[in-house]
């Protein structure tokens, strides 16, 4: 069966850390180390909370504050910081554009509430005809109900879509739902199997 729809993740593929530097100098500042804030970050319960929309990514970041002892004006420099080193892959956001019209593109994204207004900012959120942030659903990746929703919306089903991500566990979960899954391992690689599986150039 063709493939009709094509889903990515956000952070990890699309938005990459490429340098560690910043988010290496925000932990050191505040005597850590670098798997401690990014632990605090991303895999406290705050952050789990925020991912299902139980709290905003205000409230999360709050938290960290709490966690790191920094003073209410650190908030933005610590949100600064720690993502100073990201980078938006703009040859994929090409790319996918390069791809609408053709199929179905999508946005499956464990996010806060922040997220959207990310991609408004950056112009990204057109290059989507549908966007799924787990904060909005209260669904996080892997778990089966996110992919479902993500075919319904498009309207296709689970064998004629692909979803590329970097973590293996999500590929599993798109995979058990009938899904194709590419794992984002090496970008280079990984455009080759996804342009193969979509049959373009």
């Amino acid at each position: 069966m063709n493939i009709r729809a094509v889903f990515f993740d956000f952070g990890g593929v699309i938005q990459r850390t490429e340098y560690q530097a910043p988010r290496q100098h925000l932990a050191e500042r505040y005597g850590m180390d670098y798997d401690d804030i990014d632990k605090i970050v991303f895999a406290s319960d705050s952050a789990q909370r925020a991912s299902v929309g139980e709290i905003k990514e205000e409230a999360h970041w709050q938290n960290v504050l709490k966690r790191v002892k920094g003073s209410e004006a650190d908030v933005s420099v610590i949100k600064n910081e720690f993502f100073g080193g990201d980078v938006i892959d703009l040859d994929l956001v090409n790319f996918i554009r390069s791809l609408r019209g053709k199929f179905h593109t999508g946005l499956i994204s464990n996010a806060w509430s922040g997220l959207r207004s990310v991609l408004e900012k950056e112009k990204l959120i057109d290059v989507f005809d549908t966007v799924i942030i787990s904060a909005e659903v209260g669904m996080t990746k892997p778990e089966l109900g996110i992919f479902r929703l993500a075919l319904e919306q498009a309207k296709v089903k689970a064998e004629e879509a692909v979803f590329v991500d970097d973590v293996q566990v999500n590929i599993d979960g798109c995979q058990e739902v009938g899904m194709k899954g590419v794992l984002f391992d090496d970008p280079r690689k990984a455009m080759e199997r996804l342009k193969e599986l979509l049959k373009v150039g």
